[in-house]
């Protein structure tokens, strides 16, 4: 499977990590794909008061009988979504988007695979327990609410919004997913001259090249109002 070297890398001894799982439903709108978020609750010990996908640990039920991590990450996805939205997915619609790592500071180190997928009925209902409130957005519609700090999101939550802001059609977004493969994002968080940045591979800093006279930018910088995402070369 994907990434399973670079899981390999990127594990401490210390902090192993925690295999979790992520679904991301999709579903077309008027005004293009709507995407499923979910509200945390503020009173829970990870992401809380956060809006996220629907998601949550691997739990041992769902290793049982599964030939692979991976397998396993696919039944989670589909349970959590179930428990935590009330929508019932097919796995075999679940596209591979993406795999997130926390940096090794982090007090948890969830190793969280991400699923695309697409929904085209179901009412949501959640137990306003674990999850407290819910709505369907459009990417756009997501990150301009973060940035009026009317929602709160999370770094991977930020880029999978972005990324998913260029298509307008459901096939269209799951077709490209599947074309060019899932992606991988092992997070290291660095100070920057306009705050705190989340950087990952091919940055210049997340390989201790700063100094250099082009550096290449892979980061998301988190500055008190609009979060910017940057990427490639920095000239002079």
């Amino acid at each position: 499977m994907p990434f399973d070297n670079w899981l390999k890398e990127h594990t401490t001894v210390d902090k192993p990590l925690i295999p979790a799982s992520t679904v991301i439903p999709i579903r077309k709108s008027g005004t293009g794909i709507e995407i499923l978020m979910m509200r945390r609750n503020s009173k829970l010990s990870f992401a809380e008061g956060m809006w996220v996908f629907p998601g949550g640990k691997v739990d041992e039920a769902d290793s049982e009988g599964s030939d692979s991590d991976y397998a396993a990450a696919i039944k989670a996805a589909v349970r959590e979504c179930e428990e935590e939205s009330g929508l019932e997915l097919d796995p075999e619609n679940l596209t591979y988007y993406s795999h997130w790592l926390p940096p090794v500071e982090a007090p948890k180190r969830f190793s969280t695979w991400f699923f695309l997928t697409e929904t085209t009925g179901g009412k949501v209902t959640i137990d306003n327990g674990e999850i407290t409130d819910h709505a369907w957005l459009t990417p756009n519609e997501a990150l301009i609410e973060a940035h009026a700090k009317k929602i709160e999101i999370l770094p991977p939550t930020w880029i999978t919004l972005f990324d998913l802001s260029q298509f307008l059609e459901v096939n269209t977004a799951i077709e490209s997913v599947k074309s060019r493969g899932p992606r991988a994002y092992a997070t290291k968080i660095i100070p920057t001259s306009e705050g705190l940045a989340a950087v990952w591979e091919g940055d210049s800093e997340y390989s201790g090249e700063s100094e250099l006279q082009n550096p290449h930018h892979h980061r998301l910088v988190m500055t008190d109002n609009i979060w910017k995402f940057q990427l490639g070369i920095v000239s002079d």
